[in-house]
């Protein structure tokens, strides 16, 4: 069957740096032999992507169709596509691109791969083919698309075969499944492929978001004893303790958060998430580390801080300092163990989600931004 081309759809485009988000019509090109074509029914709204829209990070051009965090159906595979159980109509969460081949992806820690930027970021996954964006405007405009492989900000996506993740999903899990590709496993990959708690092991969670809830619950299905979580929302910290923290610490009312934690873990926590990117906090954050404890560093700091860090304290004291990409984590093995763990009731993602219809955006961002919701995500 020769592959679809020049498909009508509706996506949101943002048209230059700090523009809106505007849902327009465009025009898909045709569908390369290593490509999937996706009908989105769900999409994640990940803080990324307002960073990106807002110019925070990089992105290969403007005007762009963002979005990381898809869930469709399979309307269309390439003939060189590697997977042969892949089928049309099959359910899909939709992840990052790797590339594959390096070390990193070798060993099943995609995240880590040296490439991420530029492939997820920069350029679209066509890289080397001599084609360009897949996406384009009415008028021939060239837009940005195959962000972290997929744009999913769009009805129709096209996507390349590595961040397919296929899955046997149940109708009732679709709506709050999207999520897995990035936030939830960023999140919990940190938790179950970086620090590699012991279940009498101490760990720290700063911000609740979907990442922060995401390690949350990945250290609660490990059976850690001891779950510090922090955050400056009273509603969300009282989220954490039904979902397993065992300790809170709201620091819009405890303003001295080492102190808080000395209190709580008096020789340190062998493991601290910071999902905030808050440089204050992560000096904090190293101080209150148990000896050898690891502080692991998942939101981004601006580009302009500096950590004041003893190199010497942390030589004598064995702590580290180690930054983690979507968990260092290979989705198509995680998002399948996270989906099986939110079905044993141990990855309890419906609790944190909200669903809005996809011409809806601005008002998720808006509830995202507010804290009125852990995590949005669009019905197309």
């Amino acid at each position: 069957m020769d592959s679809p081309k020049n498909i009508r759809t509706q996506a949101y485009v943002v048209q230059s740096k700090g523009a809106p988000f505007e849902l327009k019509d465009v025009i898909l090109d045709e569908v390369q032999p290593n490509e999937v074509l996706v009908e989105m029914k769900h999409t994640g709204i990940c803080h990324t992507d307002i960073v990106v829209q807002n110019g925070g990070m990089p992105i290969g051009d403007y005007p762009a169709v963002l979005g990381h965090e898809g869930m469709g159906i399979v309307r269309w595979i390439g003939s060189t596509v590697c997977d042969k159980s892949l089928t049309l109509g099959d359910t899909v969460c939709l992840s990052f691109h790797s590339c594959g081949q390096c070390a990193a992806c070798r060993d099943d820690q995609c995240g880590s791969c040296p490439d991420m930027t530029e492939i997820n970021f920069l350029n679209t996954a066509r890289r080397g083919t001599g084609a360009s964006t897949p996406i384009s405007l009415p008028d021939g405009t060239p837009v940005h698309g195959q962000f972290f492989g997929q744009s999913s900000l769009s009805r129709m996506a096209v996507v390349t075969e590595a961040s397919i993740v296929k899955l046997d999903a149940r109708p009732e899990e679709i709506p709050f499944l999207a999520p897995l590709g990035c936030g939830y496993l960023t999140g919990s990959g940190t938790v179950l492929n970086v620090l590699k708690p012991r279940p009498d092991d101490t760990i720290v969670v700063l911000g609740l978001g979907a990442v922060g809830f995401a390690a949350l619950m990945a250290a609660k299905a490990l059976g850690l004893k001891s779950i510090v979580a922090v955050d400056l929302l009273g509603a969300k910290l009282e989220i954490a303790s039904a979902l397993g923290a065992t300790h809170i610490i709201n620091t819009s009312i405890q303003s001295d958060l080492g102190a808080e934690l000395q209190k709580i873990l008096p020789t340190g926590a062998k493991s601290i998430i910071d999902t905030t990117g808050s440089v204050a906090l992560l000096e904090i954050c190293v101080k209150s580390l148990a000896h050898a404890g690891t502080l692991a560093l998942v939101g981004v700091p601006s580009p302009q801080a500096t950590l004041n860090i003893n190199a010497l304290d942390l030589l004598l004291s064995c702590k580290r300092i180690v930054g983690v990409i979507e968990g260092w984590s290979n989705a198509k093995l995680l998002v399948p163990q996270l989906l099986q763990l939110s079905r044993e009731g141990k990855f309890p993602i419906d609790r944190l989600a909200k669903v809005y219809p996809a011409e809806k955006l601005c008002e998720a961002i808006e509830d995202l931004k507010l804290g009125v919701v852990v995590k949005p995500i669009l019905s197309w």
